[in-house]
């Protein structure tokens, strides 16, 4: 019988192993790199491997990039809803106080007793609304918008109103009522024409103002007399005194204030231009 060499059976040494040789040497040599387009997310074809799919599409980047919808929705709710919040319902009362102050104070002409009272009851509790509601936001973070410009004026408006009531009923020099007035709201007009230098913060003369104010305008609503009228006399007048040297002291400030500003920002021009 006729061998077949072994040569002949095994076939070339290139060619042993047929085209399944060919393959498991291609998938035994290094595999290649992918495509900078896999690690953008977007599908690619890999030699030999096919197509790849990204390991994160374009949507799922832009879901993680942008907030959803509903949770800015979300967020919009709860900025709202804080506009009701215990320190500002507060001074919304203080607001509510003021005609109702007005119409006890000037009830039967204004001279009645029990009247001036029930007025005097209505100034205590703004009053003392005035002292907790900035302290309510300032330690429980409840600050607004809608409080920073509120606040100061439901201030003015019932001590504005008490003065004005007290003047027009003969109980209060005008002058009085116009230098107190007159102080508040140049004060007020001052911090914003130099608030884009900085903020005048708070003395505690100033402290002391609204302390004496209060006091003084409310034993003049009350209807007081012998000593009491008298002592009252002088309580204003410290509360005067006290007035005029605070909106002195603010200007001041804000003189200081505005020159600083104003040198900071040459110096920072200057730097610019070097």
């Amino acid at each position: 019988m006729t061998g077949v060499p072994a040569s002949a059976a095994g076939g070339p040494p290139a060619a042993k192993g047929g085209p399944a040789g060919a393959v498991a040497g291609a998938a035994s040599g290094p595999a290649p790199s992918a495509p900078s387009d896999v690690v953008s997310g977007t599908a690619a074809v890999v030699p030999g491997v096919g197509v790849v799919a990204g390991a994160a599409s374009d949507a799922d980047v832009d879901s993680d990039a942008r907030p959803a919808r509903g949770k800015k929705i979300a967020a919009a709710a709860v900025n709202q809803a804080s506009v009701w919040n215990i320190a500002n319902l507060l001074t919304m009362l203080r607001l509510l106080l003021v005609p109702g102050f007005v119409a006890l104070m000037l009830a039967d002409g204004g001279y009645d007793p029990a009247w001036r009272s029930f007025a005097w009851a209505a100034f205590a509790i703004a009053m003392i609304t005035d002292l907790f509601d900035g302290h309510l936001a300032r330690t429980y973070n409840l600050v607004t918008d809608f409080g920073k410009i509120a606040d100061p004026i439901a201030d003015k408006a019932i001590m504005g109103a008490a003065l004005i009531c007290l003047s027009g009923l003969g109980d209060l020099p005008w002058w009085v009522t116009i230098v107190i007035l007159g102080r508040e709201l140049g004060i007020t007009l001052l911090r914003f024409l130099v608030i884009r230098y900085g903020v005048i913060p708070a003395s505690r003369g100033g402290k002391l103002k609204t302390l004496s104010q209060g006091i003084a305008v409310g034993m003049y609503i009350l209807a007081l007399t012998g000593w009491l009228a008298t002592a009252r006399f002088w309580v204003m007048a410290v509360a005067v005194v006290l007035t005029v040297a605070t909106g002195l002291d603010y200007v001041r400030q804000a003189i200081v204030l505005r020159r600083q500003g104003i040198a900071e920002r040459k110096a920072a021009l200057e730097e610019t231009e070097a």
